[in-house]
């Protein structure tokens, strides 16, 4: 007898959602950052074990949006909730209950969905204070589990996925046994490229950067790839080739070496940098970029 059920990540920015879910599937699916904005887009990740099959949808850090971008981005967050059968609400333990925190719960509270609270961290935090974090959103709000965990170490993963397993209903898989995401190679390619971007610039850049897949070559024991990267400045785009194009050969290294071992296979990467000046609010700039809001209302 089959199961399935949909289970939303959600949170504030930089609590953990992304590297909850690559630690429940064993493998990097979503990006992962130290710093906010990392996750534009709803990331599909699909955990299937014997006759169940839990589909996982990352979402967004929950944030005042001040762009067109932001917008979508809360848009994809909101659009998760409303179509799962239950809740992960994923905070940091050390940080307690804040407003982001209060109104994520006041929207699990207008969906009557089940929810789960999953206080993540906990390596970096005493016992006393995750006793005082858990008492502190009892307080505030009953939720039907409440799980610590350290994602990044893999405490407590295990647990997460019992809870969510409380959700299973009898129905046809909607994935195959042996598929992970649904992103496309495409977007996968795009959002590796991203998290390089993250990792070697500065606070200020990545930001307002983007990645345009604008060729994907399969040959079988080599995949090419061409991509743009755009950026909002032009004195951005010298940081981001940096002097005499040793940042960006950096960028398409780490990229590289990241994708090689997701795919298999050798990966050549040919990277250019491009300016679109206020390319987070336009919309015309955003769509053709992926970031289409009527495919997620």
């Amino acid at each position: 007898m089959r199961k399935t059920t949909f289970i939303a990540i959600v949170g504030r920015p930089n609590v953990g959602k992304s590297t909850l879910l690559n630690s429940i599937l064993g493998e990097k699916i979503a990006i992962v950052s130290s710093k906010p904005q990392t996750t534009r887009n709803r990331i599909t990740g699909i955990y299937t074990t014997g006759e169940d099959q839990i589909v996982f949808l990352d979402t967004p850090g929950f944030q005042k949006p001040r762009t067109k971008l932001g917008e979508y981005m809360l848009a994809a967050s909101d659009s998760s909730i409303g179509s799962s059968d239950a809740v992960i609400l994923i905070a940091d333990v050390n940080y307690g209950l804040g407003e982001i925190e209060k109104d994520i719960i006041e929207k699990i509270k207008r969906t009557k969905l089940p929810s789960i609270l999953v206080l993540n961290k906990t390596d970096m935090a005493t016992p006393e204070k995750v006793a005082k974090t858990i008492t502190e959103y009892d307080s505030y709000y009953k939720f039907d589990a409440v799980v610590p965990t350290s994602a990044s170490k893999g405490q407590g993963v295990q647990a997460v996925i019992d809870e969510c397993s409380k959700y299973l209903c009898e129905s046809e898989w909607f994935f195959p046994e042996d598929m992970i995401t649904d992103q496309p190679e495409r977007n996968i390619v795009a959002e590796v490229i991203r998290e390089k971007l993250l990792r070697v610039l500065s606070d200020e850049v990545p930001h307002g950067t983007a990645v345009s897949i604008e060729e994907f070559k399969d040959e079988g024991d080599i995949i090419k790839v061409r991509a743009d990267i755009y950026c909002e400045r032009a004195s951005h785009k010298g940081i981001i080739i940096g002097k005499n194009g040793e940042t960006l050969k950096r960028i398409g290294t780490y990229s590289r070496q990241d994708l090689e071992r997701f795919f298999g296979v050798k990966v050549y990467i040919n990277l250019w940098v491009k300016v679109k000046e206020k390319w987070r609010d336009s919309t015309l700039n955003l769509n053709n970029l992926g970031y289409n809001i009527k495919e997620i209302q």
